[in-house]
């Protein structure tokens, strides 16, 4: 058993919190460089903290070890989305997990599906019609809040438009708080931003209290049936999953996944993801490798143990960092390059080496119907237009906090595809 590399500092003068949050992909490949490994300490919010930049590390801390690294039960997500699945720890975190998973797969999946399919037509038909660029990731972001609240909370824009806003502005008041510091302040002509936050979440929790004593259909209706721990269970998981934190996720995907094939050099590789749903699927793993909408996730250690051959104490906390553990060249060859058919070559069926949403017995609870929405839309990208980027000189460089894109948001231009024939240098395979 090894001493952990680097420096856990002292607390307060130590911490390198503003470090990491300012970049945290530096923050972490300077230090792997500079300790020649892809596990270290150092002091992050005041407290001794194990970074894990390695899948073997990240596969012992998320599965083999998960009832020795714990949820942090005093984090911010807590404080603004109460007790759920994400944040529990335990037999509790497992007894939620078995009530609700079952929303997410078989029957309820593919009853989804249909209302995905025609909010996707919706939106992206119209993606070429102003003449103008498109803001992708506003625009995917619109289109992932208009699908997670029809689908869990049967508000649906098109039949309720003021309310639909309403729930949308409510949902950006709350995620402000989750980026910005806990300070509960409020005097008159200002508040904090966390104030406003937890007045926001007040609003939502009293609009999904209604719908869940009212609507007995869909997502609401299950929901409210299931054998859940206590009466505001429901409410706190409906919180969650309508929560900003999703269509964010989701735009941030889609967003590198139309600037990861636009352009005329990647022609090629357009057409195949069309005719071959397998190659698709190999190209959505690779922007999730390359550009997952997530930077990572923290635990604390409950007992002393071990990472990778090096001592944890209890009370450290470990944060894996996606962006470097998808990155590790003993699993990934030629890291930092685009290449789909790593998933069927080398990597073939290794995809639980990726942590974007998790991984192990605590991975995303969503994986599934997230899967469906990506493929559904990138389908229909596919098959009715080319794109690029509009200008075609762009600054593309990503921020990783709080949810990856582009730091300055990327415009590009659709064209729509010839129905039914291959014309030119792209051509559409039909509908």
């Amino acid at each position: 058993m090894s001493k952990l590399p680097g420096n856990a500092g002292v607390s307060l003068l130590g911490d390198k919190s503003m470090d990491f949050y300012r970049d945290p992909v530096s923050f972490c490949r300077q230090r792997v460089d500079k300790h020649r490994c892809r596990v270290f300490q150092s002091r992050l919010l005041n407290r001794p903290t194990v970074f894990i930049c390695s899948v073997r590390a990240m596969r012992e801390l998320l599965c083999e070890k998960s009832n020795i690294f714990l949820k942090d039960p005093t984090d911010l997500m807590t404080n603004m989305y109460g007790d759920t699945v994400v944040t529990t720890n335990g037999e509790e975190a497992c007894l939620l997990r078995l009530s609700l998973c079952n929303l997410f797969e078989g029957h309820c999946l593919q009853s989804s599906r249909d209302y995905i399919t025609s909010v996707c037509e919706r939106h992206l038909k119209s993606l070429s019609t102003s003449g103008q660029p498109e803001c992708i990731y506003s625009a995917f972001k619109y289109l992932s809040t208009e699908l997670v609240l029809g689908l869990f909370l049967n508000v649906k824009a098109e039949e309720q438009p003021e309310l639909f806003q309403k729930i949308m502005q409510l949902c950006t008041q709350h995620w402000h708080g989750l980026i910005s510091a806990p300070v509960n302040v409020k005097v008159p002509l200002w508040s904090s931003g966390f104030s406003t936050a937890l007045e926001a979440r007040e609003k939502l929790m009293q609009i999904i209290m209604d719908k869940l004593e009212n609507d007995k259909h869909g997502f609401v209706g299950s929901l409210s049936s299931l054998p859940l721990p206590n009466s505001s269970s429901a409410a706190q998981h409906l919180l969650l999953f309508i929560s900003a934190l999703i269509p964010k996720a989701l735009a941030s995907l889609l967003t590198s996944f139309t600037l990861a094939l636009s352009g005329n050099h990647q022609v090629d590789t357009r057409l195949q993801a069309i005719d071959d749903l397998d190659y698709l699927h190999r190209v959505l793993l690779e922007v999730q490798r390359l550009w997952p909408p997530f930077i990572g996730g923290r635990r604390i250690a409950d007992q002393d143990s071990t990472i990778a051959g090096f001592h944890v104490p209890k009370d450290y906390g470990a944060v894996y960092i996606s962006h470097a553990v998808h990155r590790d060249p003993e699993v990934f060859q030629q890291p930092d390059s685009f290449l789909p058919d790593r998933w069927s070559g080398r990597n073939a069926g290794q995809e639980h080496f990726l942590c974007s949403f998790g991984n192990g017995s605590r991975n995303c609870i969503g994986a599934k119907l997230t899967d469906i929405f990506l493929k559904e839309t990138c389908t229909y990208l596919l098959k009715h237009y080319t794109w690029s980027l509009e200008p075609p000189s762009q600054d593309l460089e990503y921020k990783w906090l709080p949810v990856s894109r582009p730091a300055n948001l990327p415009t590009l231009t659709f064209t729509p595809l010839n129905q039914g024939k291959r014309s030119g240098e792209e051509n559409s395979s039909g509908c």
